[in-house]
């Protein structure tokens, strides 16, 4: 067996959730690892399947960027890139499952869906693989399955959107909501925190509908819901950028004023959000931020050290409420 190889041990979960895997170097060369990604003396490299989503948008793609630019060859790494095939979970569950045979040092796991994955996670534990989820988590969420979660918080930052729209319209107003893919995790979390930050608001929802993160189905779906209501809608929550930008088409195709007639908050804060919003396009962005590699990077080299990592780690993300907020950050803005 080479240095890289090493045999894990699972050491279990701390008091806070946290859960951690010891690995004990197979050769006896005992020389500094943590410069080469803990690949060892012999300068093989980290093995680390990415099980990916792929093409699913503008944050989804500076994401999945970012992590392959993080784990290089320079930084001590083999990243095996495995988007999903038309997003579908039997071809994500299929690269993991060749990550677990081929023997990988390590299973980053973005998923297309929420449930459905405990069997691959025991067979990964089984073969002492960390696994570190990207953004979405996994339903139930057994915390004895893998290392951590990376992403933003879902919930606290639709709760921020909620908040924000109830202050926005104190004597109440109809709204709908553009969703995400039913069966996403992130659906469910960003409808939970939104219903949270509303609280007693007195705005009426009048619809909820997919439009499947698509600027296309967005426009096409708010186009239904303005019809079916007279254009009698206040406001829109599109749980991301993509959707939302769509919803702005529509409005602005019905004779709608945005910012007057009808206000939209989207969750993502991409660069084309930002700029809409600049533009008076969008009323409000949550940004969702998707450049987490380096702690990702960190956390893999403290899992394939043993050191304990918390069950979950939120990844700090900002709220802009104004053109002005907007084009502040607009020219430094990487993605």
């Amino acid at each position: 067996m080479s240095a890289m190889k090493r045999t894990r041990t699972v050491l279990g979960l701390a008091a806070v959730g946290a859960l951690a895997f010891g690995l004990a170097a197979c050769s006896s060369g005992g020389g500094d690892a943590g410069g080469d990604g803990g690949s060892g003396d012999s300068g093989e490299l980290t093995t680390v399947g990415f099980v990916a989503v792929g093409p699913e948008g503008a944050w989804r793609e500076a994401n999945e960027q970012n992590i392959q630019d993080t784990f290089t060859e320079d930084a001590g790494f083999e990243l095996k890139y495995a988007p999903a095939t038309n997003l579908d979970q039997k071809s994500q569950i299929d690269a993991f499952t060749s990550f677990v045979d081929e023997g990988v040092d390590v299973i980053l796991l973005s998923a297309t869906e929420a449930s459905g994955w405990e069997d691959s996670l025991k067979l990964a534990q089984e073969a002492e693989i960390p696994v570190i989820l990207l953004d979405r988590g996994i339903e139930p969420d057994d915390t004895s399955l893998y290392v951590t979660r990376i992403a933003p918080d879902n919930v606290e930052v639709a709760k921020e959107v909620g908040s924000w729209a109830a202050a926005e319209f104190p004597d109440g107003g109809n709204y709908v909501v553009l969703e995400g893919p039913a069966g996403v995790g992130v659906v469910n979390e960003r409808n939970e925190g939104f219903e949270a930050g509303l609280g007693d608001s007195k705005l009426v929802k009048l619809d909820a509908q997919t439009a499947n993160w698509s600027a296309e189905e967005g426009k096409s779906v708010f186009e239904t819901m303005l019809k079916a209501n007279n254009n009698n809608i206040q406001f829109v929550f599109a749980q991301n950028d993509e959707m939302g930008l769509g919803a702005a088409q529509a409005a602005e195709e019905a004779g709608l004023v945005i910012g007057t007639d009808v206000k939209i908050a989207t969750i993502d804060g991409t660069k084309n959000a930002m700029q809409a919003l600049a533009d008076g396009q969008l009323s409000y962005v949550h940004e969702y931020n998707p450049l987490f590699g380096e702690t990702a990077l960190d956390v893999v080299k403290k899992a394939l050290d043993g050191d304990k990592v918390e069950s979950y780690i939120v990844v700090p993300s900002e709220a802009f409420d104004s053109a002005e907020a907007a084009k502040a950050v607009l020219a430094d803005r990487k993605y």
